[in-house]
């Protein structure tokens, strides 16, 4: 076999690498997301026998500008979707309030619960800070559980809101982002109880 030949072998070998994935780069995922629109959900008081925290608690989600909810209500399209579970406040406040908020499981206000998953009933779900990867290949989409990091919150005005994200995932990866927009809120206080599961809810701004 001449050199020509054995160029053209190691081309073809190449190549079918490449289709099969056994060289294709890993996907990378968006790192600094520019969320266009979201709202926040006020849920009341937040109380455990455990730790007997009465802070109020709020869920914050927010949406890239290609995601969007068709006429059945669901989340359609390709690109992120943030959701911040458990945004917990001052007892006295029930919404989404200016300063710096940090990941932790202490409750206190100013704190979001980070990410994991949780099981019930054999059933695996993700609960506190995460975020959801929606892709053009429906196989690499994926889901992200928040760790670390801290939230920063800032209001323009009555209604707007500048938000920026500084996260770690629980596979050590920077998250970025950052929203401004308006932030409608939504009172979930009375038909929600905050002792069970909350169902997480998707809506579209007015």
């Amino acid at each position: 076999m001449n050199k020509l030949n054995i160029l053209l072998v190691s081309c073809v070998i190449l190549l079918t690498s490449c289709v099969k994935g056994e060289l294709n780069p890993q996907i990378v995922y968006e790192k600094n997301p520019q969320y266009s629109w979201g709202y926040a959900e006020y849920f009341g008081a937040y109380y455990t026998p455990e730790n007997g925290n009465k802070n109020n608690v709020l869920s914050v989600s927010l949406f890239t500008d290609s995601l969007k909810i068709n006429d059945l209500g669901n989340l359609t399209g390709l690109g992120q979707y943030l959701f911040l579970e458990d945004v917990f406040q001052s007892p006295t406040v029930v919404f989404l309030q200016e300063g710096t908020y940090t990941i932790n499981n202490s409750g206190l206000p100013f704190t979001i619960a980070p990410g994991k998953n949780d099981t019930v009933d054999n059933a695996v779900y993700p609960i506190g800070a995460y975020i959801s990867y929606y892709e053009y290949n429906a196989a690499n989409s994926t889901l992200k559980t928040i760790s670390k990091g801290s939230l920063t919150v800032n209001k323009v005005n009555d209604s707007t809101y500048n938000i920026v994200c500084n996260f770690k995932t629980s596979d050590s990866t920077v998250l970025k982002g950052d929203f401004k927009a308006a932030l409608p809120h939504i009172d979930q206080s009375l038909s929600s109880s905050i002792s069970g599961i909350r169902k997480k809810l998707v809506y579209s701004p007015k």
